[in-house]
């Protein structure tokens, strides 16, 4: 199984959205809490090559983006073998 992690912050319905797709495919994750001005905030930013929005997912170390690029990838079948080959 793929390492999962996911950087978000609290009340952002497009983490929910990322989570709950995760949680549908039966997969684990780990969820950073990543509040504006804390390091994990800083840490995302840097890992995502400056992105300051959250989510921002990372499946195997790979950075996948944010929700948006998420729900393509599964819009285009392309989640699932991603998921697998990690």
């Amino acid at each position: 199984m793929p390492k999962i992690e996911i950087y978000t912050q609290p009340g952002c319905p497009y983490c929910v959205r990322a989570l709950r797709l995760f949680d549908q495919k039966g997969m684990k994750f780990t969820e950073i809490r990543a509040l504006h001005g804390t390091a994990e905030r800083m840490e995302a930013r840097e890992r995502s090559g400056g992105r300051t929005t959250v989510p921002q997912i990372f499946i195997g170390g790979r950075h996948i983006g944010g929700c948006d690029d998420l729900m393509a990838l599964e819009r285009d079948g392309k989640l699932d073998p991603l998921l697998a080959a990690a």
